[in-house]
């Protein structure tokens, strides 16, 4: 059940990280909950472990890793596009 609560943490924490930006997160529900991962870890790397933890994740942290993750994201792609 651990597990399953994670994906959810993460999948939302990714949704979040692409409606506070206004940008969509290649993948849908997959995607979003790749970002929430990626961008906990991330968030955590250059955070560190603070804030309130839901699901085995620092919210605060994990938000803020995954919208630099979307950042990046988005970034590579319009320029893959242009190109």
């Amino acid at each position: 059940m651990g597990f399953i609560w994670s994906l959810i943490i993460g999948g939302i924490i990714g949704w979040l990280a692409g409606l506070i930006l206004g940008r969509d997160i290649p993948g849908g529900i997959i995607g979003n909950i790749i970002a929430g991962f990626i961008g906990a870890w991330l968030g955590s790397l250059i955070l560190g472990g603070w804030g309130p933890v839901i699901g085995g994740f620092y919210i605060i942290p994990a938000l803020i890793g995954a919208i630099v993750l979307v950042l990046i994201v988005s970034f590579i792609l319009k320029s893959v596009r242009r190109a």
